[in-house]
């Protein structure tokens, strides 16, 4: 088959080029040039943020099987990209989020769950979840349902994440000593490894699946307590995990997510919406998830092959608890 990746230089767009590469596709990769392409490819560079900048694109004679598009900005820029793109590609697949849900949605909610308000193909960036359902609607006004897939994708983990969240974890565990571990220990997570998410995208092209896709592991495939304790181990076992109730996390006034990435309190809003979806959907049509453990080692070893230089997104927040501010709560004596 042959994949247009509209990026594909980082985190899920290289995960998606190599698992293209790995089945004999031909992949042409359309960057920015600020990150060197994937062996193997064909480059095209272009801005899509930029007058002009889809110029190669438009000149380029290629056709393609399959579009994949990662964008999370101005929704515009897919719409532009998309209805460019429509006479000389047979599907779209646009990885989007699970925040395109509405706030007060159901428990484990399907795919048809209500969606956020306001967003349009044609706007400006926003906020994130608009964006995300902005660039769904791009995809579906330039190629219609039959022709697209919407990966609504959850919490993404595993090598080359430039967002630090798992990178941040194993960093702490290898500095060692006693870790505060936000409990409850048995708390089920959803995440997806960047490399699942990756093969179900290619799975989804050769298959000419279409529509909306919860993308994250079925709750509870892992724990907070099964990935800590697999952090531990892989990076030589010289944390102390102090597991900590969630009201003592809370009221020294530690932001879930952010300062202890992953982590969201049981019971808030915040965990039913990263934390609960139903996956039916993408289980049944081919979703496989590998175990916490190889993702956590997998991950450990890219980061040692960087040599202690962690790739960080410049337009998200840096993840990653104050140790002054973990030492005063493992201080006071409420870790176990």
């Amino acid at each position: 088959m042959r994949l247009l990746m509209l990026g594909g230089t980082e985190f899920v767009g290289r995960a998606v080029v190599e698992a293209a590469l790995e089945r004999g596709w031909e992949v042409t990769v359309f960057h920015r040039g600020r990150h060197d392409a994937p062996p193997g490819v064909r480059s095209l560079l272009g801005d899509r943020t930029a007058p002009g900048g889809l110029a190669t694109l438009a000149d380029d004679p290629g056709e393609w099987d399959v579009v994949v598009d990662t964008w999370s900005a101005a929704p515009r820029a897919v719409r532009d990209t998309a209805r460019l793109l429509r006479g000389r590609a047979d599907r779209y697949v646009y990885v989007s989020s699970r925040s395109v849900y509405a706030w007060g949605r159901p428990t484990r909610f399907d795919e048809d769950a209500p969606l956020v308000e306001g967003a349009s193909a044609d706007a400006e960036q926003t906020a994130y979840p608009e964006d995300k359902r902005g660039g769904e609607l791009a995809v579906l006004d330039a190629f219609d349902a039959d022709r697209s897939v919407l990966v609504r994708a959850g919490l993404i983990l595993g090598p080359y994440e430039n967002i630090g969240r798992l990178p941040w974890w194993l960093g702490r565990m290898a500095r060692g000593g006693p870790v505060l571990a936000p409990g409850p220990r048995d708390l089920p997570l959803q995440y997806v490894d960047v490399r699942d998410l990756a093969e179900w995208i290619v799975l989804a092209a050769e298959r000419e699946l279409s529509g909306p896709y919860n993308l994250v592991s079925p709750q509870g495939h892992a724990t907070m307590g099964t990935l800590l304790d697999a952090c531990a181990r892989v990076t030589g076992g010289a944390a102390e995990l102090r597991w900590t109730e969630p009201d003592v996390i809370l009221e020294a006034g530690i932001e879930p997510w952010t300062e202890l990435p992953v982590w969201v309190p049981p019971g808030s809003d915040l965990y039913e919406a990263l934390h609960s979806a139903d996956v039916s959907r993408a289980v049944g049509s081919g979703l496989v998830c590998r175990p916490v453990e190889e993702t956590v080692a997998d991950t450990w070893r890219w980061l040692q092959d960087l040599g202690g230089v962690v790739p960080q997104r410049p337009d998200r927040p840096r993840s990653g608890l104050d140790p002054e501010v973990e030492a005063k709560v493992l201080a006071s004596g409420t870790g176990a």
